[in-house]
């Protein structure tokens, strides 16, 4: 008698049973939640680099005035990531990147450390 699930065979089958490794369909919260943050994270580190450095000076340097002080620095930031954002190209980069680190993941059944900043 076969095990039963209550997740679609696609979601539960693989080496460790946590997924085909070769489906590319993308669940909602990962098309919502999982590669726009991705994309944010990316977009920061790699693309806005000056802007986030400009804003954070800025706000080490006015501690509580911040929100004051500060607002042309995070308009900035913000138009970067923004930008950066609705760029398909870019999109397209992370959502292959997400694709990649979920097929090792389904893989091999090692899950990546998560960094926090």
């Amino acid at each position: 008698m076969p095990d039963k699930s209550v997740l679609p065979n696609k979601l539960s089958e693989g080496p460790h049973g946590l997924g085909d490794p070769d489906d590319r369909s993308l669940r909602r919260v990962e098309k919502d939640v999982l590669i726009p943050k991705l994309i944010r994270d990316k977009a920061k580190k790699e693309k806005c680099f000056k802007e986030v450095a400009d804003f954070e000076s800025c706000c080490k340097e006015s501690s509580l005035l911040m929100v004051v002080k500060c607002r042309n620095q995070n308009a900035v930031l913000k138009e970067c990531l923004g930008d950066w954002y609705k760029n398909e190209e870019f999109k397209n980069q992370c959502t292959e990147e997400y694709l990649a680190q979920r097929r090792e993941y389904r893989t091999t059944g090692i899950r990546k450390p998560i960094k926090r900043a």
